[in-house]
Order: C-alpha cells, then sequence, then structure tokens
C-alpha cells in the first residue's frame, strides 16, 4: 500500500508541476496519451471490472443502478470541474467555480483511492496495479490541467501548488481511509459499480471530444487500439 501512496502523489505532483517547465501551456503534450489512457480505462472497465461485478452479483439490477449513479455523478461534478478530469483547461474561472473545481476533482479523487484498497477479485496484486495503471493515466492531465486554471487566476505560485498538492493527497487518502475501514463485500461492489461508471463517463467523452469533427484520425485510432492491446496484455498477464 506504501508503494501505491508514494506512486500516486508523485505522478500527479510532478505531473502538476511540470506546467511551470512548458513554454506552451495549454497542455497539448497531453493529448495522446489522454487518448490512449481513455481507452485503457474503457477497456479494463469493460473486459474485467463489469463481467467481475455482474458474475458475483446477487441482484444485477442494483449493479446497474448504481453503474449508472456513478455515470452521472460524474457528468454533474464535471459541471463544477468544467472537464478537467479530461484535459480541460479554462482559464476565466471564478473563485467560487475555482472551489468547486477543487472540490469535485477531490471527491472523484478519494472515490479512487477508495477503489485501490479493495480489489474486486482474488487476484489482488494484479488488479490493484492494473486498475492503478489506469487511474495515473487520467490524473496526470487532470493535475496538469488545475495548476494551468489556478496559474491563470493566481499570478503567485503558493495557491496553484497548494491546490495541486490537495488533488495530489485525495486519492492516497482515500485508500487509507478505506483499508482502514472493515467494509463488507456488498459495499465493495457498489463502490467499484460506482466509481466503473464514473470511469465510463469519463473515457467516453474522451473518445467523443478527441474527434470533435468525426474525421478519420489514424493517429487517434492507433493509440486508441494501442490502449485497448495494453488492457488485454495486462489481463493476460
Amino acid at each position: 500500500m506504501i508503494q501505491n501512496i508514494i506512486i500516486l502523489l508523485l505522478t500527479t505532483f510532478l505531473a502538476g508541476v511540470s506546467f511551470y517547465a512548458f513554454k506552451e501551456k495549454d497542455g497539448a503534450f497531453f493529448k495522446a496519451p489522454l487518448v490512449f489512457a481513455g481507452s485503457y480505462l474503457f477497456s479494463i472497465t469493460i473486459i474485467h471490472i463489469l463481467p467481475e461485478l455482474f458474475s458475483d452479483a446477487e441482484e444485477p439490477y442494483k449493479i446497474g443502478t448504481v453503474l449508472l449513479i456513478g455515470f452521472f455523478l460524474q457528468f454533474f461534478l464535471e459541471h463544477f470541474s468544467a472537464g478537467v478530469e479530461h484535459g480541460h483547461i479554462h482559464s476565466n474561472s471564478s473563485s467560487s467555480q475555482s472551489i468547486g473545481l477543487i472540490i469535485s476533482l477531490c471527491i472523484h479523487a478519494l472515490l479512487e483511492g477508495a477503489l485501490l484498497s479493495h480489489p474486486s477479485s482474488s487476484h489482488e496484486k494484479h488488479e490493484t496495479q492494473t486498475i492503478l495503471f489506469g487511474i495515473i493515466l487520467h490524473k496526470m492531465p487532470a493535475a496538469f490541467a488545475l495548476i494551468a486554471i489556478m496559474s491563470s487566476k493566481y499570478k503567485a505560485r503558493t495557491i496553484p501548488l497548494i491546490s495541486l498538492a490537495i488533488f495530489s493527497t485525495m486519492s492516497p487518502l482515500g485508500l487509507i481511509l478505506s483499508k482502514s475501514m472493515e467494509f463488507n463485500s456488498e459495499y465493495v461492489t457498489y463502490l467499484f459499480a460506482l466509481v466503473s461508471g464514473s470511469f465510463l463517463h469519463i473515457s467516453t467523452t474522451i473518445f467523443v471530444e478527441s474527434n470533435p469533427g468525426h474525421k478519420t484520425d489514424f493517429k487517434k485510432i492507433g493509440l486508441i487500439l494501442l490502449g485497448v492491446l495494453a488492457a488485454l496484455l495486462v489481463e493476460g498477464l
């Protein structure tokens, strides 16, 4: 668990502070990895998490309902985060919008961290690393977008870096809190369903926004196929 906490902290924080190292600060270099991340998240959810959720569920209808709640919960959170979860950078946010942005990102990050502490199958180490990789892939662009937005509003680096530090600690905190609590298997199942619904929203939104003109883009198609292949390879290990 300590290793996962360190990985989550460092990758998220370093991705955020990388904002200061680039002259072109629109996050364009994250767009290709983001498409790969969306494909990987979607594939892992479809081929691994959902089959296990429904095969182990005594009441599949409830699982489907929680999935739907997770999907629209993410939709609601993005009303405040303005799509930072999938790399959006909007520099004209007000103070209240900035607070809403941080809160919505923190809620999502807490849920993801809790997910890491309760794998849904008996292959705990393998499954945890599989999901951890997917979480890191979409948290990095989110961290960059977060500090880009905060830096556009606050000229000094103090508040943007504090915001980034708070966001970076949320998934580790969710992992620690969830690990310290004794949850029954039904709770864990619903937690996976809730976050899986969130993953489906994020990943499908990335697909739609990566090709707004609905034109054939072989580079993006290649990245999507690469994400699918990576998920299949990871599942086969």
